[in-house]
């Protein structure tokens, strides 16, 4: 028997564009994880993240997002925030253990990841989120662009929220080791063979000046970088004297060519190996 080809047609245009993505039970999990192909938000049972307390020297930035966090986590309003500084400092590590801070006394406080990759669908994303009752951090890591990079036209979806506006109950933060999301030598090649060298540029340029927040993260000193280990030593429970401590770590930072909080935390990792001590 021949089926009838409007049926026919019509299956075909409802695999071409499928039925609205139906809205996760968001009580599931304080945190997702946004997949495309198909689309779908994903709960994280455990959040990979480290406590508050032991983001050392970095108080003003932790400062400023934990009372943007706990204002937008009330019903108030609240900015998007971009982290931007040098690689290892605790940039996606500070906005995961806010979000755990806060979420500890607004339990609808939620946090969904986004890359970078799957930002052309970020529209399909807010619809979900739009309507929920639940408040949402939308965190993208290591944000940057590239050259003949469109995707940072989506992001104004988020940053401006077109027509529509930015849904109340989403707000973004991202992180990039770049202030201006894009490389330096991309922003003067534009400028230099441009016939305006200023509108060249302005449209990716003013992507970074429509966050309400720039928290800036920079290399840390020695002292903060040994402090940085304690902390996480006396976290643990990982014992070693203080000269032990500073001769391995400032040895370990040598062979690494770099001192950051990541540096900080690997040499600690293999410390807490050594001392037998399992890290959960």
């Amino acid at each position: 028997m021949i089926d009838d080809p409007m049926d026919r047609i019509a299956a075909a245009l409802e695999r071409m564009a499928p039925a609205p993505l139906a809205a996760p039970d968001f009580d599931m999990a304080t945190a997702f994880v946004w997949h495309t192909e198909p689309d779908r938000l994903e709960p994280v049972e455990k959040v990979s993240r480290v406590d508050l307390d032991l983001l050392i020297g970095i108080d003003r930035s932790r400062d400023t997002l934990l009372q943007n966090t706990r204002q937008f986590a009330a019903g108030l309003p609240a900015n998007n925030a971009l982290l931007w500084g040098a690689r290892g400092m605790g940039k996606s590590s500070l906005v995961k253990a806010i979000h755990a801070d806060v979420a500890a006394t607004h339990d609808a406080l939620r946090i969904v990841e986004l890359q970078r990759e799957d930002l052309p669908s970020v529209g399909r994303l807010l619809n979900l989120l739009r309507g929920a009752t639940q408040r949402f951090i939308l965190f993208c890591d290591d944000l940057s662009f590239g050259h003949d990079d469109a995707h940072y036209k989506s992001l104004k979806a988020v940053l401006d929220g077109g027509i529509e506006g930015r849904p109340e109950n989403v707000v973004l933060y991202a992180t990039s080791n770049r202030r201006h999301l894009m490389p330096r030598d991309m922003i003067e090649n534009e400028r230099g063979s441009a016939i305006n060298p200023a509108e060249a540029v302005e449209e990716k340029v003013s992507l970074s000046d429509r966050f309400g927040l720039w928290l800036g993260f920079h290399a840390c000193d020695q002292d903060q970088y040994l402090a940085m280990i304690r902390g996480y030593c006396d976290a643990h429970g990982v014992s070693i004297g203080d000269d032990a401590l500073r001769a391995e770590a400032i040895e370990w930072q040598a062979t690494r060519g770099s001192r950051s909080g990541r540096v900080a935390w690997q040499y600690f990792v293999d410390l807490a190996g050594r001392k037998g001590v399992p890290l959960r």
